[in-house]
């Protein structure tokens, strides 16, 4: 596990991650901190725990309409949307004659 320092909304934050998520996690806290900071600015909530909460909401909402049925992600797994954007990967690299890379 790697230590990663964080801010989010002003305040410090030390997580843990394994290396190889270290980016998904720094691009969550951007995710969060940006929507803690808008919410903040736009609706003059105080308290930061009821900002995190509307922010949390607001995400949760995001990620259930992209899973709702009549969603852009409908009746799709995600390893199978994983597996299409590799084939469509190898695919490219074949069409610009590259070496097919692992990923």
């Amino acid at each position: 596990m790697e230590r990663v320092d964080v801010s989010i909304l002003g305040r410090e934050y030390s997580l843990a991650c394994l290396p190889a998520e270290k980016e998904a996690l720094l691009a969550a806290v951007r995710l969060v901190d940006q929507r803690m900071l808008a919410i903040k600015g736009a609706a003059k909530v105080v308290g930061n725990e009821r900002i995190a909460v509307m922010a949390a909401i607001q995400i949760a909402g995001e990620l259930l309409r992209m899973r709702a049925p009549d969603g852009p992600l409908a009746n799709v797994a995600v390893g199978d949307f994983k597996r299409k954007i590799e084939d469509m990967h190898t695919m490219l690299d074949q069409v610009v004659g590259l070496p097919a890379q692992s990923r």
